[in-house]
C-alpha cells in the first residue's frame, strides 16, 4: 500500500486545511446573528473561492476557473454537502440550512472523489519509458508469454490488449525501462474499490468502500475528499446547545507540543465546548469487554478472535469474510463506550468524537450509535476550527490540571498499533494468570485480510486477532496533522504518566468515579 506523501506539508495540505478554517470562519461569525438568512451565507460562501484562489492565473492547473471549481467542491463537502457538479446550476452554499436541522447526517457517499480534478491516472499499466535501450537480447520480448512485446525503430512497445499484467517484463528489462504505473489512490485503497469511469477517471465503488481514507491522502491531485461536520458542530455550539468533545487518544501532539492537556481543554473551551472528555476511558472499558468476549469464546466457540475497535477493519473482515462475523469481537468502540458515560450524565448533549479516522464518520451513521454520537470530527477538521477562532494552541494558558484524570497506559496506547491487543491480553494475564495468549497483529487492509485468510484455514487457532486498516494505528489515520513516527512516540510518552497501568488497574473505578460528577462536570 502506498503512502508516500505523509509527514509531507504540500500545496494541497494547506488548501485543504484553509479550506476547513475559512468554512469554520464564516460559520462562527453568520450563525452567531441569530437573524441570520441563506443569503447571508451565500455571500461570504460565493466569495470564498475567489479567496482562496485569488488572481487571474493559475498555479496548479490549466486554468484559474478550474482550480476555484475544486475548491468549490471541496467547500461544499466540507460543509456536509454532497458535491455541486458542473451540469446544473447551484450556489455553494445551497442546502446548507437543511444540512443543520437536528438529527441530520450525512447523505451518502461519505467518500467522494472530485470529477474534474481527477487526472484520471493510467492504471496496472506496463508501460516503456525512454529507458529501453533497444538491446540485442531483448529479455522482456523473450520473457512474454503472451507475446505483448514487439519492438519498432530498436525500442520496445507493449501491446496493453494482449497484456496480461503479469510483470515479467519489469522485472526482466536490464535496464529498468518498463514502468508498471498504478493509479496512487487505487494503490493506497485496501479493498480495491476504486476503478475508473468511462472517461479513465477514479470510481469508488461504494459498496466495498470502508472509508478507510487512505485513498484521500494518497491521491496528489487532491480529487478524493471525505465530508465534514464542521457547520453542523458549530451551528449546535453557537446554538446555545450544549456540546461536549471526547478526544481519541491519537490526539497527543496534533496541535502542537508533547501533551499539553491544559491547554487542549483550554482550547475547546474557547472553540464552544461545554467540555472534553478522554476516550482512552472507553478503550479501557472495551479491552475488559474483549478480554471476557475471548475467554468465553475461545477456543470452546470460536477458533479465534479479532478486535472491533477499528471500523475499516472490521467492516473489511465482515464483508469479505461473513462465515466468520462472529468471529470480530462484539465489543463496542471507545468511542461509543465513551459517550455513553457522557450521556449518561447528560442526556441532552450533543457528543462530538473528535480523532484521527474517516471511517469513525462511517460508524457513527450507524442507527445503533447515532443515538451516543451526534458529530464526528478529524484532528485536521478541529485545528481548522482553531485557526477560524485565533486560536494559537502553544500560547495557551494551562489549566493547571496536568491530565485528564481517568484513562490507563494501556487504555491511551490504544492509538498505537498492536496497543489493543496489548492491552487485552494485559487484562487476561491478570484476571487469568495462567491463560497464555498468542497475539496477531495486522496494519493495513491488505496484510489483515491476510492475517484472516490465513486465520480461517487454521493457522492462528486460539489467537487474538489485532486489525487496524491505518499502518502504524490510529496515529496514521488520514485526519491526522503529524508525523507518524513522531505521534507514535507522543502517545507513548503521555500513556507513561497515567497512574493506572493497565485497563484492569482503572476501568471500573474510573467509571464509577466518572458517573458520579455533578452536572457542572465537578465532582461529588
Amino acid at each position: 500500500m502506498a503512502d508516500t506523501m505523509r509527514g509531507v506539508y504540500t500545496n494541497l495540505t494547506d488548501i485543504r486545511r484553509r479550506v476547513f478554517a475559512e468554512v469554520a470562519k464564516i460559520v462562527y461569525e453568520t450563525a452567531s446573528n441569530p437573524d441570520w438568512t441563506d443569503a447571508d451565507f451565500d455571500v461570504h460562501f460565493e466569495q470564498l473561492p475567489y479567496e482562496i484562489v485569488p488572481g487571474e492565473v493559475a498555479t496548479y492547473r490549466e486554468s484559474v476557473f478550474l482550480e476555484r471549481a475544486i475548491v468549490e467542491e471541496r467547500i461544499r463537502l466540507a460543509m456536509g454537502l454532497d458535491q455541486k457538479g458542473v451540469d446544473r446550476p447551484i450556489r455553494v452554499s445551497e442546502g446548507l440550512a437543511d444540512a443543520t436541522v437536528a438529527d441530520t447526517y450525512y447523505n451518502p457517499p461519505l467518500i467522494n472523489v472530485i470529477k474534474f480534478a481527477c487526472n484520471a491516472c493510467k492504471d496496472n499499466v506496463y508501460v516503456v519509458t525512454d529507458m529501453c535501450q533497444g538491446c540485442l537480447a531483448h529479455p522482456c520480448r523473450e520473457i512474454c508469454r503472451k507475446q505483448a512485446i514487439t519492438f519498432n525503430q530498436k525500442r520496445a512497445h507493449i501491446d496493453q490488449e494482449k497484456c496480461i499484467k503479469c510483470g515479467m517484463c519489469e522485472k526482466t528489462c536490464p535496464y529498468n525501462a518498463i514502468h508498471h504505473y498504478v493509479r496512487p489512490c487505487a494503490d493506497a485503497c485496501g479493498m480495491n474499490a476504486i476503478g475508473s469511469d468511462d472517461h479513465g477517471r477514479a470510481e469508488i465503488d461504494q459498496k466495498r468502500c470502508v472509508s478507510c481514507g487512505q485513498c484521500l491522502i494518497n491521491c496528489p491531485f487532491g480529487a478524493i475528499a471525505d465530508k465534514s461536520q464542521i457547520a453542523q458542530v458549530i451551528f449546535s455550539i453557537v446554538g446555545g446547545e450544549e456540546v461536549i468533545a471526547i478526544v481519541a487518544p491519537a490526539f497527543v501532539g496534533q496541535f502542537g507540543g508533547k501533551g499539553n492537556v491544559g491547554k487542549l481543554r483550554n482550547a475547546f473551551a474557547l472553540l464552544g465546548f461545554a467540555g472534553v472528555e478522554e476516550v482512552a476511558l472507553g478503550a479501557d472499558l472495551c479491552a475488559i469487554e474483549e478480554a471476557d468476549d475471548f475467554i468465553e469464546e475461545v477456543p470452546n466457540e470460536l477458533d479465534f478472535l479479532g478486535t472491533s475497535c477499528c471500523p475499516a477493519w472490521s467492516s473489511m473482515a465482515k464483508m469479505e469474510f461473513p462465515d466468520y462475523r462472529e468471529n470480530i469481537s462484539m465489543a463496542l468502540t471507545p468511542m461509543v463506550l465513551t459517550a455513553r458515560m457522557v450521556r449518561a450524565n447528560h442526556p441532552k448533549a450533543k457528543i462530538v468524537f473528535v480523532g484521527p479516522c474517516s471511517a469513525k464518520k462511517l460508524e457513527a451513521m450507524r442507527e445503533s450509535v447515532r443515538s451516543e454520537v451526534d458529530f464526528v470530527l478529524t484532528f485536521e477538521e478541529m485545528a481548522g476550527m482553531m485557526t477560524a477562532k485565533g486560536i494559537e494552541y502553544l500560547e495557551l494558558e494551562d489549566d493547571n490540571n496536568s491530565d485528564f484524570d481517568v484513562a490507563s497506559e494501556d487504555g491511551r496506547n490504544f492509538a498505537v498499533a498492536g496497543g489493543v491487543a496489548n492491552a487485552v491480553v494485559n487484562v487476561i494475564k491478570e484476571r487469568y494468570p495462567d491463560r497464555e495468549v498468542q497475539v496477531v497483529n495486522a496494519e493495513g487492509l491488505d496484510e489483515c485480510r491476510k492475517m484472516l485468510r490465513d486465520a480461517t484455514r487454521g493457522k492462528y487457532n486460539g489467537c487474538l486477532l489485532e486489525g487496524m486498516a491505518c499502518p502504524g494505528g490510529c496515529v496514521a489515520g488520514p485526519g491526522t496533522m503529524m508525523a507518524i513516527n513522531k505521534s507514535t512516540a507522543a502517545v507513548k510518552r503521555y500513556a507513561k504518566r497515567s497512574p493506572h497501568k493497565h485497563a484492569v488497574d482503572n476501568a471500573f473505578r474510573a467509571l464509577i468515579h466518572w458517573l458520579e460528577r455533578d452536572e457542572d462536570g465537578t465532582h461529588e
